[in-house]
C-alpha cells in the first residue's frame, strides 16, 4: 500500500475529503496543468474549521477560519440551528479559498448566499427559517440557562439548497450563551411583583436595570441575562399575559402601582446598589419607562434607555386593553399585500390634548432614545423628534442621547440576533395572533443592533455607579 501511495504522489496528488467528521479518504489524481507541467503536492490534510471562541456570549464576535481546502476553490459555509420551538434556522455564504486553501470569514467576502460582502458574523445575523418551515416565526431564547448550539459546516462548491444531500467537508459546533459563568438566576416573587432577576458573580452590591419588553406579554429573560453577564443586576419583569400575573394586576391604574412596586423591590434588594437603578424598555416598555420616570412619585431612576416606542399614552387607564386606538380607529391600520398589519399610523398625528401624551418635560435623568427610521410598527422616529423639541424647550436637551438608524425596523435586539421584517404577534388580552410588519432591512438592521448594544452598555456604565470591583464580567466560557 505504501508503494502504491508513493507512486500516486509522484504522478500527481490526492486529497482527503472530510465526510461528516469521519476520516473517510477519497483519492484523486490531479494530472497536469494545461501547460503540461506536472502538479506536485505533499500529502493533504482534511479540511478543518477553526472557531475563536467556540463558546461565548451571544454579543461576542466569532472568528472563523477554514483551512486545508483546495486552493482557489469555491466553497459554501453554512450555519444551522434547531430552535426551542423545533424549527430549523440556517444561513450560508459563498466563498473562494485563497492560494493556500484558506478562507477567513472576517477577511474574505461572501459572493452570495443569505448575506454578501465582508461580514464576520453574517452566518449568525442572516439566519432564516429553512425552506418549508412554518411562516412568521421568530427566533427567541426561552431557556437562557442553555446555550444555542450552532453547527458551522463547509461544503465543496457554491450551493444554496438541499444541504442535507451534500457531503460535509468539515464542521464545528458553536455554543452561544446569554448567561456567563457564575451568573445567578432567581425567580422573584415579592408581593404582587413577579419576574426573574439575574446577578453577576460576587456579593455585590451591583448597579441594576429594570428590563421591560413590549405588549406581546410573557416573561422575556434573554436581554436581562446578557445585561447581568455584562455586570448589571437585572430584573426581567412580567407584567402582561403571564400565568403568574393575576388579571386584576394587568389593570394599568393611574398610579402604575405594580411598576412602582417592581422598581422599589429591585432598588431595595441587598445585592443592588441602592439609588443606582436604570430602566430599559422596548415598545410598550418604552412608554412604561417614561411614565415611571415622569408620573410615578418616589421613583428616581438613574437613567432611562427607551427603544422603539413613543410618548403617546397607549395605556388606557383603568382597563386591561392596552391598544384601545386599534379597536377605535381601524382605518389607520394599513396592510401589506400579503396581509401583514402596519400600526405606525395609529397614533398619528399625535393628539394636541396633553392628557394623551406623557409629559416628558418632567424627566430629571439622562435619557437614551433608540429607534429605527423604518419602524413600521410604531412612530418611534416621529416621537423622538417631538421629545427632543419638548426637552429643548424645557432646557433639558442635555439629558437626551438619540440613536437613529436608517433602514432599521422596530425589533432592535442584542447583537447578531436575526432580523425579522414581519412575524406573528399575539394581541393581548384578546389572545389573537396577527402578522405584524416590523420593518427594516437585514444588513442595516443588524448593524444597528450591534452599534446600539455597545452604546447602551457605555451609557449604563457612565450613569450607574459601580461599587463592586468585579461588577463588569468578562465572559470566558
Amino acid at each position: 500500500m505504501h508503494k502504491v501511495m508513493k507512486s500516486l504522489w509522484r504522478r500527481g496528488s490526492y486529497t482527503y475529503n472530510h465526510l461528516n467528521n469521519i476520516n473517510n479518504i477519497k483519492m484523486s489524481i490531479q494530472k497536469c496543468f494545461p501547460s503540461g507541467a506536472l502538479r506536485r503536492y505533499s500529502y493533504c490534510v482534511a479540511p478543518m474549521i477553526m472557531a475563536e471562541p467556540s463558546r461565548g456570549l451571544v454579543d461576542e464576535p466569532v472568528k472563523l477560519e477554514i483551512r486545508h481546502l483546495r486552493p482557489n476553490r469555491q466553497v459554501t459555509l453554512q450555519s444551522r440551528l434547531l430552535s426551542e420551538d423545533a424549527d430549523w434556522w440556517e444561513a450560508y455564504g459563498h466563498y473562494v479559498s485563497n492560494s493556500e486553501g484558506i478562507v477567513q470569514v472576517a477577511r474574505d467576502k461572501s459572493c452570495g448566499g443569505t448575506y454578501t460582502g465582508q461580514e464576520p458574523m453574517g452566518l449568525i445575523w442572516s439566519m432564516k427559517l429553512v425552506p418549508g418551515s412554518r411562516p412568521g416565526m421568530r427566533l427567541r431564547k426561552k431557556n437562557v440557562t442553555v446555550p444555542y448550539l450552532i453547527t458551522i459546516s463547509v461544503y465543496d462548491g457554491w450551493i444554496s439548497r438541499n444541504f442535507d444531500k451534500e457531503a460535509v467537508l468539515a464542521s464545528v459546533v458553536l455554543e452561544r450563551s446569554y448567561m456567563a459563568p457564575g451568573i445567578t438566576r432567581l425567580e422573584l416573587k415579592e408581593g404582587p411583583v413577579f419576574g426573574t432577576v439575574f446577578f453577576p458573580p460576587g456579593p455585590g452590591p451591583f448597579p441594576a436595570v429594570l428590563d421591560m419588553w413590549g405588549g406581546g406579554g410573557g416573561l422575556v429573560e434573554y436581554r436581562a441575562a446578557l445585561l447581568a453577564s455584562r455586570g448589571f443586576a437585572t430584573l426581567a419583569l412580567a407584567y402582561l399575559g403571564h400565568k403568574n400575573i393575576p388579571q386584576s394586576l394587568q389593570i394599568f391604574d393611574p398610579e402604575l402601582s405594580y411598576f412602582k412596586e417592581a422598581f422599589k423591590t429591585l432598588n431595595n434588594h441587598p445585592k443592588v446598589s441602592k439609588g443606582n437603578v436604570a430602566i430599559l424598555g422596548l415598545s410598550l416598555g418604552f412608554t412604561l419607562a417614561l411614565l415611571m420616570a415622569t408620573e410615578v412619585p418616589n421613583i428616581h431612576p438613574k437613567c432611562l434607555v427607551c427603544i422603539s416606542g413613543s410618548h403617546y399614552k397607549i395605556l388606557q387607564e383603568g382597563g386591561t386593553n392596552i391598544l384601545p386606538e386599534l379597536l377605535k380607529d381601524r382605518c389607520k391600520i394599513k396592510f401589506t399585500e400579503d396581509g401583514s398589519m402596519i400600526w405606525r399610523n395609529v397614533p398619528l398625528p399625535f393628539p394636541d390634548d396633553p392628557k394623551q401624551m406623557i409629559q416628558v418635560d418632567k424627566i430629571r435623568c439622562p435619557l437614551m432614545l433608540i429607534f429605527g427610521e423604518d419602524d413600521q410598527n410604531w412612530p418611534a422616529h416621529e416621537s423622538a423628534v417631538e421629545i427632543r423639541k419638548i426637552l429643548k424647550a424645557a432646557g433639558k436637551e442635555h439629558l437626551l442621547t438619540t440613536l437613529s438608524y436608517p433602514q432599521t425596523g422596530h425589533l432592535i435586539e442584542p447583537p447578531y440576533s436575526p432580523h425579522f421584517r414581519e412575524s406573528k404577534f399575539k394581541v393581548l388580552p384578546a389572545d389573537k395572533a396577527v402578522t405584524i410588519l416590523w420593518g427594516g432591512q437585514a444588513k442595516p438592521h443588524s448593524d444597528a443592533q450591534e452599534d446600539s448594544w455597545k452604546k447602551i452598555l457605555v451609557f449604563l456604565e457612565e450613569h450607574l455607579v459601580f461599587q463592586h470591583a468585579a461588577a463588569v464580567v468578562q465572559s470566558q466560557l
